[in-house]
């Protein structure tokens, strides 16, 4: 086998690679000029022990203690047992610090609920059900800072996803008196496993996203937050803890509701 033809090979390869890497770096789209009014910060997610969330790390924000409960699932039957419901439920709580050592306590719950036709076996290798009819979710973490408790931010958010495709979708972060919205954010590229994440919108304007899932088969674990110029620290502390809330509960299945 000739040197040349080592070279040609090595040089293909090499390229491939190169076209792939670039395909895998597209990021969400994000509003307008936010980007560039906007630090990025690469998400380093640490490992995650047992009874513990993932230890998350970026710019001057670190995970410094969690607590990650058992996820627990119950189902019943109903209509002579040819529908089904599934419900699972866990909890987690962690305290998110900045470089000035202030902290961010976080205390999340996330319930989610499947109801699905029964499959029923009608012959040998043949059966028919199965279909998951509505699938719905919910997720609530509420964020104080610094053992504060006479001002809380709440994180709310419902899914329900219809098998017609009717989908209903709410998010928001809210301290009772200002309402930020969170809205889904995707790269829009037309790939099958687009780039994913949210955007925190107060007024018409964003303030932060977060990437919880890069795009591609090698999406994992390329997970970025924005977080605004011009936001003062403590708003940058709430925002961040409610970024890490939404990374724990996507990170490991981006593709789900909830």
């Amino acid at each position: 086998m000739s040197a040349h033809y080592l070279k040609s090979v090595f040089m293909c390869l090499l390229l491939s690679f190169s076209v792939f890497s670039i395909a895998q770096k597209t990021n969400v789209i994000l509003s307008g000029n936010f980007a560039n009014n906007a630090d990025e910060l690469k998400v380093k997610m640490g490992t995650q022990w047992f009874g513990k969330i993932w230890k998350f790390r970026f710019g001057d924000y670190e995970v410094v203690s969690s607590k990650l409960g058992w996820t627990t699932t119950s189902s019943k039957g109903s209509l002579f047992n040819l529908k089904t419901e599934s419900t699972s439920k866990e909890k987690f709580s962690f305290v998110l610090s900045n470089k000035s050592q202030d902290k961010a306590k976080v205390n999340a719950a996330r319930q989610v609920k499947m109801e699905s036709l029964r499959e029923i076996d009608i012959l040998p290798h043949l059966s028919i059900g199965g279909d998951v009819l509505e699938e719905s979710g919910n997720f609530t973490a509420f964020i104080n800072i610094n053992e504060d408790t006479t001002s809380t931010w709440a994180l709310l958010m419902n899914v329900v996803k219809l098998k017609d495709g009717n989908n209903d979708y709410e998010a928001f972060l809210t301290n009772g008196e200002r309402k930020i919205f969170i809205q889904p954010v995707t790269s829009n590229d037309g790939r099958s496993l687009p780039a994913l994440g949210y955007e925190f919108i107060e007024n018409g304007s964003p303030l932060c996203a977060v990437q919880y899932y890069g795009g591609g088969a090698l999406g994992f674990n390329k997970n970025i937050v924005w977080l605004g110029k011009q936001l003062d620290e403590p708003m940058k502390l709430i925002l961040a803890a409610a970024m890490t809330a939404l990374l724990q509960i996507k990170v490991t299945t981006p593709g789900a509701g909830l």
